[in-house]
C-alpha cells in the first residue's frame, strides 16, 4: 500500500512541475515557437507570404520560330551577385530548407533533365557530411574513432549552374527567356586540400520553385529593408550576373571542353553577342 501512495505522489508531483513550467515566469527561457517570443521587429511581415506568382504567357509549339539552350555559371563573389550570399539568408540555405521540407523537389545531377527525384536518404548523403574523428574516451583512456555528421556550409557554394531556354515566339514576335533549373555547386578537394573538382549538388526544376521562391525575400543592395524583392524577382527580373559556359551543340560539349583561357571567354562573349543581337532583329522586325 506505502509502495502503491509512493508512485500515485510521485506522479502527482511530476505532473504539478510539468503543469508550473509551463506557465513559468518571465525570467525562464521559452521555447523558439512560444507565442510569448519578443518580435525582434516593430510589425509583422507578411507581404511575401501573400504573395502569389503570375503564370507565364502559353507558348503554341508551333508559333516557336526559333530556340537556343544556354548553361550559364553565376559567381556570387561578383558584387552583383552578393545576395546570393547575403549571412542571414543566403540563397542556398533557402533551397536546402526548401528540399528538406519537402516545398522543393531536388533532382539528380546524373543529368539536367529533372528526370531522377532524390530520395531522402540521398538527399541526407548529400546535404550532409560524414566524416571520422579521433576522439579521447576518458572512462579507459583510449583513443576511438568516431563518425560524425556536420550540415554544408552555406559558404562553400559560391556559385550556381543555372539552365536556360531561349526562343522566338512568333505570335507575339518577342524574344523570351525562360529559367529551366537551377543547381547549387561545390568544390571537391583531396585528403591534403588541393582542388579536385567542382560538382552540383543537385538540381532544381526552377517553373516548378517558383511559387516557394516568391515567399522567400532576397536582400538587395540599397540597405532598403522594406523592400519586398523574392527571389522569384530576383530570376524573373535577371538581377545576377553570369557567364555563359555552354550552349546547345551537336557533340553536347561545354566552351571548356573545346577552348581555354581567352578563347574559351571570347566564345562566351561571341554567344551572349549573338543572343543579344538576334533579340535586337526580332524588335527591328
Amino acid at each position: 500500500m506505502n509502495n502503491l501512495l509512493n508512485r500515485r505522489s510521485a506522479r502527482w508531483v511530476t505532473a504539478m512541475l510539468l503543469l508550473w513550467l509551463q506557465h513559468a515566469p518571465m525570467g525562464w527561457a521559452q521555447p523558439a515557437n512560444s507565442p510569448d517570443r519578443p518580435l525582434d521587429d516593430f510589425t509583422t511581415r507578411s507581404v511575401l507570404q501573400e504573395r502569389s506568382t503570375l503564370d507565364y504567357p502559353s507558348v503554341r509549339e508551333n508559333d516557336i520560330l526559333w530556340e537556343n539552350r544556354i548553361w550559364r555559371i553565376v559567381e556570387t563573389r561578383e558584387k552583383m551577385n552578393l545576395p546570393f550570399v547575403y549571412p542571414d539568408a543566403p540563397l542556398f540555405s533557402i533551397l536546402r530548407e526548401g528540399v528538406l521540407t519537402g516545398q522543393l523537389t531536388a533532382y539528380s545531377t546524373e543529368n539536367d533533365h529533372f528526370t531522377q527525384p532524390l530520395s531522402e536518404d540521398q538527399l541526407k548523403t548529400i546535404l550532409f557530411r560524414k566524416e571520422d574523428i579521433t576522439v579521447l574516451n576518458f572512462n579507459t583512456g583510449i583513443e576511438e574513432t568516431q563518425t560524425v555528421s556536420s550540415d554544408i556550409n552555406w559558404e562553400d557554394v559560391q556559385r550556381y549552374r543555372i539552365k536556360e531556354a531561349w526562343f522566338f515566339d512568333a505570335r507575339t514576335s518577342t524574344m523570351s527567356v525562360r529559367i529551366l533549373g537551377i543547381a547549387p555547386l561545390i568544390n571537391e578537394y583531396t585528403e591534403d586540400g588541393d582542388f579536385k573538382f567542382e560538382r552540383p549538388l543537385f538540381w532544381i526544376h526552377y517553373p516548378s520553385a517558383r511559387e516557394y521562391l516568391s515567399h522567400q525575400k532576397a536582400y538587395t543592395a540599397g540597405n532598403n529593408l522594406a523592400a519586398t524583392t523574392s527571389w522569384e524577382d530576383m530570376f524573373e527580373m535577371r538581377n545576377f550576373a553570369s557567364n555563359i559556359i555552354k550552349e546547345n551543340n551537336l557533340h553536347d560539349l561545354k566552351i571548356g571542353e573545346y577552348l581555354t583561357g581567352t578563347d574559351m571567354l571570347l566564345e562566351s562573349d561571341k554567344i551572349k553577342n549573338d543572343l543579344f543581337n538576334r533579340e535586337m532583329d526580332a524588335w527591328q522586325h
